[in-house]
């Protein structure tokens, strides 16, 4: 486990707080006059879901969570519960909630792998995953889509700047320029959940 200086403690680190392991949302050094300058940051707590703020100072350091990645494969959502299967044995699922797939839940397609993180928090290792404890599911930066529905544009109509919304493959709806059709493949920013380009 490695030691974070205050200062380090940055944007998209995962760390120990309170003995959770958490996502460092933002991180601010802020350096006043007559004070030691301080890392004001906003955690997002990777069991709850929580997002709170937290300082660090200049003395304090924090443990950077001991993250392991792994496959696995989504198979389907039901009434906020999202079901994975490790790609090796169809038969070892496992559930994870809605809260802790956050934003990554409109890019799921079935039978489609992700990254799992997953938290040797030194517990018991039979967890219901068998994995160890998946905290946060990370996906490609740019994935590609099929387009299910795009309206047709309308002729004059450029009160939306150019743009339509379409509704994706596994049914999630974003924005896109007016020439994307039905059938169309599009890759997708799945950080920002915006349109990138059509493939």
């Amino acid at each position: 486990m490695s030691q974070l200086q205050y200062s380090e403690i940055r944007e998209k680190k995962i760390i120990i707080y309170d003995d959770e392991p958490c996502e460092v949302v933002e991180s601010h050094v802020a350096r006043t006059q007559q004070r030691k300058p301080q890392n004001q940051v906003k955690l997002r707590s990777l069991i709850s879901g929580k997002v709170f703020p937290a300082t660090f100072h200049v003395a304090d350091s924090a443990d950077e969570a001991d993250i392991m990645k792994r496959d696995v494969t989504f198979l389907y959502a039901n009434k906020g519960e999202f079901w994975f299967c490790d790609p090796a044995d169809k038969a070892k699922r496992f559930k994870l909630d809605e809260a802790l797939i956050d934003t990554a839940a409109k890019f799921l397609k079935p039978n489609g792998n992700v990254t799992a993180l997953v938290w040797d928090d030194g517990e018991d290792p039979s967890t219901d995953s068998g994995l160890g404890k998946v905290i946060k599911l990370s996906l490609p930066i740019k994935m590609n889509f099929k387009v299910k529905e795009a309206p047709p544009a309308v002729r004059g109509d450029t009160s939306k700047s150019g743009n339509k919304v379409i509704t994706l493959e596994n049914g999630a709806t974003l924005n896109a320029p007016m020439f994307i059709k039905d059938g169309d493949t599009i890759s997708v920013n799945t950080e920002t959940g915006e349109y990138v380009e059509r493939v």
